[in-house]
């Protein structure tokens, strides 16, 4: 079987990654607002845009499934 399909953009647009991000990689103004916690989960847009910050990443895929985007995760 050697037919060729174009799977198109996979739907590119409404993927968002989801990674973990250590409190001394934020900005102090952030650090400020979350104490006692050693690290947060960002969802960042395909071009690398931080769209949000939350506390764990069952939330973090949460929200980006409540805002129809595709969460994966990234290390």
């Amino acid at each position: 079987m050697n037919t060729k399909f174009d799977f198109g953009d996979g739907g590119a647009g409404n993927t968002v990654y989801i990674r973990r991000v250590a409190m001394t990689d934020l900005p102090n103004e952030v650090r400020e607002q979350a104490p006692g916690v050693d690290s947060l989960y960002a969802v960042h847009g395909i071009d690398g845009e931080r769209l949000a910050l939350v506390r764990d990443r069952q939330m973090a895929f949460m929200l980006a499934r409540q805002n129809e985007l595709t969460p994966v995760s990234v290390h």
